[in-house]
């Protein structure tokens, strides 16, 4: 599994710097260094701006607090969901990490695309699996029916990750808003 990880590392380290020098040397604005902030190269301020602020950080904020306890409890996170713990740490890390960035506005379009593909992948798993878009209310269920790990807990579902999924579709086409990192580095 290590041999995996440090591929995936190695190839990440020789591609990356590569097509970084490739976006960096176009002319056309869009396919050039403005395309890692997001696809729309308009950094809105006033209000539209600080709701962006408002949606980046809450949305980063909330996959830090997601993608901690599944880097930390990595091994058990895969048995539960029978997938290999190398797509789980890819997954917990790109949730660490773009929730991070995400907070500070900083590469906002390589932030979302990663989580959006775990995101994309939880559907995946949950209508595979035969799970209901929205459970039905925990307390509507007959007492016998599901009981989670501390009790009696919400069914699950695969509406939350669709949620995370149109939020993460918005930043990346809207962008990050004025507020944000990216708007220093790349405004116009």
């Amino acid at each position: 599994m290590i041999y995996q990880f440090m591929l995936g590392v190695a190839i990440a380290v020789w591609v990356l710097p590569k097509i970084m020098v490739v976006l960096a040397s176009v002319n056309y604005p869009f396919l050039g260094p403005y395309l890692l902030s997001s696809l729309s190269h308009v950094y809105p301020g006033g209000l539209p701006g600080l709701a962006l602020l408002l949606l980046r950080v809450s949305v980063g904020g909330l996959f830090l607090l997601h993608g901690y306890p599944k880097a930390v409890h990595l091994r058990q996170w895969a048995e539960s969901l029978k997938t290999p713990v190398f797509l789980c740490f890819i997954s917990a890390w790109t949730m660490l990490g773009g929730g991070f960035f995400l907070i500070l506005g900083l590469l906002t379009l390589l932030a979302t695309l990663p989580i959006l593909a775990s995101m994309l992948f939880a559907i995946w798993l949950h209508l595979i699996e035969g799970k209901p878009f929205v459970a039905a209310d925990p307390y509507l269920i007959p007492e016998d029916q599901y009981k989670g790990p501390l009790g009696k807990a919400e069914p699950p579902s695969w509406e939350k990750a669709f949620l995370f999924c149109v939020m993460l579709i918005a930043i990346a086409v809207i962008g990050p808003g004025a507020y944000s990192l990216d708007a220093l580095i790349f405004g116009r």
